[in-house]
């Protein structure tokens, strides 16, 4: 058994190292990782770019930058911040979204009850529940990661990730 520190670094916007994939030879601390830094830098904000898939689900990344639309899902979405601080406010909605899969606008001003907010700061997480509407503000560029089904919104640069 080795001595040698296993040191884990996490990047940001400003500060990371191009990803690469690495093969896994069975020990725990080798691990493979899209370069969600890079894609959410050269995004739009809050443009939800798919980095992982699997059948229908999506692990996308958006770049969290200024206030976001409102969105909707019919079904549970969850998030958590990669770099940065984000705000997360939510409304119950009167009319929740039944049908469709995948993150949608919920309108500019939806109709709801206000539920209040979380701030997440890096390595935080919160559900985005069914039956809600929620945006995103952040006050300095920051990285989301975002669980969801892929859907309308959801973007695929697969050739601009993976080749360049």
């Amino acid at each position: 058994m080795s001595n040698a520190a296993i040191e884990t670094v996490f990047g940001s916007l400003e500060n990371y190292n191009k990803g690469s994939v690495e093969i896994i030879s069975g020990h725990a601390s080798h691990y493979a990782f899209s370069n969600i830094f890079e894609v959410a830098k050269k995004s739009l904000p809050y443009e939800k770019v798919v980095v992982g898939l699997n059948l229908n689900y999506v692990i996308e990344t958006l770049r969290a930058e200024g206030q976001s639309p409102w969105y909707t899902a019919a079904h549970d979405e969850f998030a958590i911040v990669m770099d940065g601080e984000v705000r997360v406010d939510f409304l119950k909605l009167d009319t929740p979204l039944t049908e469709g899969e995948g993150t949608r606008l919920a309108g500019s001003v939806p109709t709801g009850k206000p539920m209040g907010y979380v701030l997440l700061k890096r390595g935080h997480q919160c559900l985005l529940p069914v039956g809600t509407a929620y945006r995103f503000e952040a006050s300095r560029p920051g990285v989301l990661l975002q669980q969801t089904i892929k859907g309308p919104l959801s973007v695929e640069k697969w050739a601009d990730i993976c080749f360049k």
